[in-house]
């Protein structure tokens, strides 16, 4: 459907309508598709991360990832793991410190010695946030007078 959507905007330039038109055409298009695609199971999540830079030769350095209120560690969809990324620039290791996480009140990221110019790192968990939802509400038709 995208294809022939291209290659109809294609004929429409060789028409007259501007780039700007058939860019928009193909976004309306991608996210008419988009928006067709069925939710399943999903909940409310949320991402919480931290990061810092360091020099060359800083021995170690550290971050906590704040755990946002009512909210819990999601696992990664079809697994029973935490759902984490652990994002890193420059030559150094970086990881989850297991000894200062306990995955409910402190996860704490961690990296070791950066050996190259400048380092940075990234520590990034999603939180599963359901809990802190209000209750649906449904919505009436609007009551007209007799």
């Amino acid at each position: 459907m995208l294809a022939c959507a291209m290659h109809r905007g294609i004929a429409q330039i060789r028409l007259g309508i501007g780039p700007i038109a058939l860019t928009g055409f193909i976004g309306l298009m991608v996210l008419n598709m988009a928006a067709a695609q069925p939710l399943g199971n999903s909940s409310a999540t949320t991402e919480s991360s931290c990061n810092f830079g360091m020099e060359k030769d800083e021995l170690k350095r550290s971050c906590r990832v704040p755990v946002p209120d009512g909210c819990l560690v999601a696992n990664f969809p079809g697994t029973s793991k935490p759902w984490t990324n652990v994002s890193k620039g420059g030559n150094t290791s970086c990881q989850f410190n297991e000894a200062e996480t306990d995955w409910k009140t402190r996860i704490t990221g961690a990296c070791g010695r950066c050996k190259t110019e400048h380092c940075s790192a990234r520590f990034a968990v999603m939180f599963d946030c359901s809990a802190n939802l209000p209750p649906p509400t449904t919505q009436g038709l609007p009551r007209t007078q007799p």
